[in-house]
């Protein structure tokens, strides 16, 4: 193996010990004007400043905090990524260091055959029959000369793969560690752009006045109200009576156990989660492994009609597929909204519903 493969093997071993003038100045008259009487209509109220309309400011944040979900989704998407060939690289490590091994013993075997061939002059076995003081006793362990033969064959052999298994195992490391990079990189792009959406949402709620947040809270309330009781309205969950499994009982169990805990984007518990962080460990507690990241959950899951849903069914909302929450049943879900806030019971259809997945089909 060139030096370039060493230093995969190094890398891949410490791996293993071991990613956002309306008003000019009016026109002058040189005219003199008579002064105004004095008037008590009270002054005009002045005009809001930029952005302070809470609606537009409500729309705003709702926008940077959807765009910050989304690189988190693509975020957690990398991290599992990075674990998984990591975890490859670690294997192929192990490998090349076990070939090496067996490589080394192969060498050490047929050392020992050359050297049992120079004592034997390395003549042929007709040679040896014609020259031998006793051919009777030659011909008794001609069996064995070809046991012998056949040996070394196959101990060549044995090499020959052996070698090319190493070959292969190189190759493969330097494949993985290559998508590591990749996978590091995407990461770290994701990781910036979660940063700045959140940034600049903590920055525009930062200028709202005490009074400016609580109506900005309650406008928000009511949005996801509005929302709700126009989605029940639709008579969809009529016909919602679905019982949870044993496990999906488990599931909203642990989910329920986690309320009050904050939003951390990337965070996948104890103390911490974000959307599909809480609902991959909820699952992961009820015995069954889920997709890390929402949008895999909407791919790899089953879909189910929303009135076959029951308690521990993912809704998947958004037509990007970037949130998750558990249905609890009568119309509720369990999730972890945004940043600044933490796990949270709200109505099912308080966002838009791309759809349901269930994890114990």
């Amino acid at each position: 193996m060139g030096s370039g493969k060493r230093g995969l093997l190094t890398a891949a071993l410490t791996v293993v010990c071991a990613v956002t003038v309306l008003a000019a100045p009016g026109t002058a008259f040189a005219a003199p004007v008579p002064t105004p009487a004095p008037t008590t209509t009270p002054p005009p109220k002045p005009t809001p400043a930029p952005g302070k309309d809470l609606e537009e400011v409500r729309e705003k944040l709702d926008k940077l905090y959807h765009d910050a979900a989304v690189a988190t989704d693509a975020y957690n998407a990398a991290e599992e990524k990075a674990k998984k060939q990591s975890a490859e690289i670690v294997a192929l490590a192990k490998k090349i260091v076990e070939g090496r091994q067996r490589l080394e013993k192969l060498k050490d075997q047929a050392g020992a055959a050359a050297r049992d061939q120079y004592r034997t002059g390395g003549l042929s076995a007709s040679a040896q029959f014609l020259l031998s003081d006793d051919p009777g006793a030659f011909l008794d362990g001609a069996g064995r000369v070809l046991q012998g033969q056949g040996a070394a064959k196959k101990l060549m052999g044995e090499t020959s793969r052996t070698q090319q298994d190493l070959q292969q195992y190189a190759d493969d490391a330097s494949a993985h560690w290559e998508k590591l990079e990749a996978n590091r990189k995407a990461k770290a792009a994701a990781k910036k752009k979660i940063q700045k959406r959140i940034d600049a949402a903590e920055k525009l709620e930062s200028r709202l006045e005490k009074k400016e947040k609580e109506r900005l809270a309650q406008l928000e309330r009511e949005a996801a109200e509005k929302a709700q009781t126009a989605w029940v309205g639709t008579g969809v969950l009529k016909d919602v009576a679905g019982k949870a499994s044993a496990q999906g009982e488990k599931a909203v169990r642990y989910a329920t156990e986690q309320l009050g805990k904050p939003y951390v984007w990337g965070a996948e518990g104890p103390d911490s989660f974000d959307c599909s962080g809480l609902t991959s460990q909820a699952w992961e507690a009820a015995g069954h492994a889920v997709p890390r990241t929402s949008q895999e959950q909407w791919k790899q899951l089953r879909h189910v009609d929303v009135k076959d849903m029951r308690p521990g069914d993912l809704i998947i909302y958004f037509d990007d597929a970037s949130h998750v929450a558990m249905y609890i049943g009568d119309g509720a879900i369990i999730h972890a909204p945004r940043p600044g806030r933490t796990v949270t019971i709200a109505g099912a259809g308080s966002m838009p519903i791309l759809g349901v997945v269930r994890p114990d089909a």
